[in-house]
């Protein structure tokens, strides 16, 4: 029983949540006394701003800890999967206390987007590299892909997906498509298309969830309902049978995430306490740059990864309305010699904001939508 997967993650959960809410409670209170981890407010117009003000950041970092904590306690290290989970937590956590730390003592901007671009491409590619060419994680897959040649790789594709763009009715997905639909043997060069692929969605998730982090209990409730979603895509492809029922790729070392998942999810919870209006604690680019970047690593290690737009919905449209903001204000500035804006004021919660509605409304709101975003996400992979 003791090695069972069920009795260790549940070990794991319990151990990071308690561990993360003692670490909190320990960190809010020598922060008010030292005022070390604080923050400066950026002055943005919006209501109940100042109250921020000498609230404790890097909470993130409290996050990794307990979630790698019970990950290395409760997990097999021999695990790729994991191994790779905990460099990958590792290497965002230390972008993003670089990132902190620069804000809190030297400069409000922070690292630059260069420096954090960089860092985001070397694990893309490192996770990349990891994915396409490791025998431990291409495991089985190819005795499913639809191509018989060597460089074939295939994920899971929604079927309504599969029937709009391939006229087919196929749930499975090979990259190779894009290429040898020009020519079969440009089919070797197929790691490059995954590679590049998996780097722009690390990027892009990333700094989405440093984005959706304004409000309080805003990124890490989503993000909790979104590693629920995955610990439980997780059970579904780590076994044969279930996998089989629902249609998703078998993937036999997968089993192992499950304590990752779980050690994280505990370690959101506690910061939920504790982050939900008003917060005590803020989670900094540490954590969102570490929540952002592994919810994409286990969407890609699962094999849902196009899934991930409509699972990471809220992410999406918060990154969006950033852009759309940008591109419409220097367009129009262009054009007309004066910037407008669509949205009061971007990221789109701020929006909302402006519009007189409370931050706690907005949150709940945007945490039933994301409920909702993971039931539909279910829904598509397994219908």
């Amino acid at each position: 029983m003791i090695n069972s997967i069920f009795y260790r993650s549940s070990l794991a959960f319990f151990q990071s949540f308690l561990l993360s809410l003692f670490l909190y409670k320990k960190v809010i209170s020598w922060n008010k006394k030292k005022k070390f981890l604080t923050e400066n407010i950026r002055s943005l117009g919006l209501i109940g701003e100042k109250k921020k003000i000498g609230i404790p950041t890097m909470g993130g970092v409290v996050i990794i800890l307990s979630t790698l904590t019970s990950t290395i306690l409760f997990s097999y290290w021999n695990n790729i999967y994991i191994i790779s989970l905990i460099i990958s937590s590792i290497w965002l956590g230390f972008i993003g206390f670089i990132d902190d730390y620069i804000k809190v003592k030297f400069n409000k901007k922070g690292l630059n987007a260069f420096g954090k671009i960089l860092g985001q491409l070397i694990l893309g590619i490192f996770i990349g590299i990891i994915i396409f060419f490791n025998e431990n994680v291409k495991n089985l897959q190819e005795k499913n892909y639809f191509h018989n040649h060597k460089y074939s790789f295939t994920t899971s594709l929604p079927n309504i997906f599969s029937r709009f763009l391939f006229k087919r009715n196929e749930k499975k997905f090979d990259y190779s498509d894009l290429l040898i639909c020009c020519n079969k043997k440009l089919s070797k060069y197929t790691w490059i298309i995954f590679i590049t692929f998996i780097v722009i969605m690390i990027i892009f998730f990333s700094n989405a969830v440093n984005i959706t982090d304004g409000i309080d209990g805003l990124a890490g409730g989503t993000s909790l309902i979104i590693f629920i979603t995955l610990f439980l895509f997780s059970i579904i492809s780590s076994n044969k049978y279930y996998s089989d029922y629902f249609n998703f790729i078998y993937i036999p070392n997968i089993t192992e995430t499950i304590i990752f998942s779980t050690s994280i999810i505990g370690s959101l919870i506690s910061f939920i306490w504790y982050n939900a209006y008003p917060a005590q604690i803020f989670m900094g680019d540490t954590g969102s740059l570490f929540i952002g970047g592994l919810i994409t690593i286990l969407a890609f290690f699962i094999k849902i990864e196009f899934i991930l737009p409509i699972l990471g919905g809220i992410f999406l449209l918060e990154n969006i309305s950033v852009i759309i903001q940008i591109l419409y204000l220097k367009y129009t500035k262009t054009k007309y010699g004066i910037g407008k804006r669509i949205f009061l004021m971007a990221p789109i919660h701020h929006h909302f904001q402006k519009l007189g509605e409370h931050e706690n409304k907005i949150c709940i709101r945007f945490i039933i939508i994301q409920i909702i975003l993971s039931i539909l996400s279910l829904i598509l992979l397994i219908t």
